[in-house]
């Protein structure tokens, strides 16, 4: 069994990938071809381990071990679950005209193998939305960022929406509407500039214990997925290690119910809150 693991920003979340060579000090992990932010599947494993209190030292139950695995040189074992990177799928960005706008591209769309294509490929500067968008006002031109787009509605833009919707705002009529609202596709290049460009950028300093302000040269910049972004993965158990669980057991098992995880760092300061939903399907 393969399904589809989503996540959805609650707070902002940091997934490092050490230090920067440019302006920002702290800047979040990111793909090497697209440069596009994503969050790796080693560390989506290692929350979901810590969320059901199945750490290295906390496996004391076949069921964990055979999941996650187990350390040791007489019986480690390799965890059965396998959780592949969460890539970008939706990144929110100012829009002039609906506040925000969740932006995703052609090239995301098609990572995500929805079965569903666009009518006609999309200009350069161009952009596309449901019949329903406010992003547009009463004319025919969005406003994300600095960028200046044609607009151009389109039936399918609104299937994607609503389907994307369905799982990840299950049950939440008024987010769904909110989503179908805001949902726009880019093309690839602009979605690359605004991957860039759109992040949450914060200055940050270190305060000294004794006299209460700034320590000498603390300070530093961090870079952030911003709230509402949207990735997604996939999860599957190709094979379990022990013998004593079906694959599928393991799946249902940990991988169904809606959870609530802190992915990344900065927890004590209310980072990296994020919904986890997970979509069935073969």
């Amino acid at each position: 069994m393969e399904i589809r693991y989503w996540l959805h920003a609650v707070t902002p979340i940091h997934v490092g990938s050490g230090r920067g060579i440019g302006y920002i000090d702290l800047p979040v992990a990111r793909e090497k071809v697209t440069d596009w932010p994503y969050i790796p599947g080693s560390s989506i494993k290692g929350v979901m381990a810590d969320h059901f209190d199945a750490s290295e030292k906390n496996r004391d139950t076949p069921e964990k071990i055979a999941a996650f695995g187990a350390g040791g040189d007489d019986a480690a074992l390799a965890g059965s679950l396998v959780f592949t990177d969460a890539n970008i799928f939706c990144l929110p960005v100012r829009s002039f005209y609906g506040t925000f706008a969740w932006v995703t591209s052609p090239f995301c769309l098609e990572r995500l193998g929805m079965g569903i294509s666009l009518d006609e490929p999309l200009a350069l500067y161009e952009a596309v939305m449901p019949d329903e968008s406010l992003l547009a006002g009463d004319g025919s031109t969005i406003y994300l960022e600095d960028l200046d787009l044609d607009a151009r509605k389109s039936s399918t833009a609104g299937d994607f929406a609503r389907r994307v919707s369905a799982v990840v705002f299950e049950g939440k009529e008024a987010w769904r509407g909110m989503f179908c609202e805001r949902f726009v596709i880019v093309s690839d290049d602009v979605f690359t500039f605004l991957c860039k460009s759109g992040t949450e950028v914060n200055a940050r300093i270190k305060i000294d214990s004794e006299t209460g302000t700034a320590a000498g040269k603390a300070l530093w910049y961090e870079e952030a997925l911003p709230v509402e972004t949207l990735l997604a993965g996939r999860v599957w158990c190709g094979k379990v290690y022990g013998g004593k669980f079906e694959a599928d057991e393991l799946v249902k098992a940990f991988c169904s119910e809606p959870l609530t995880l802190q992915v990344g760092g900065k927890a004590s300061t209310g980072k990296g809150i994020a919904r986890c939903i997970f979509e069935g399907g073969e």
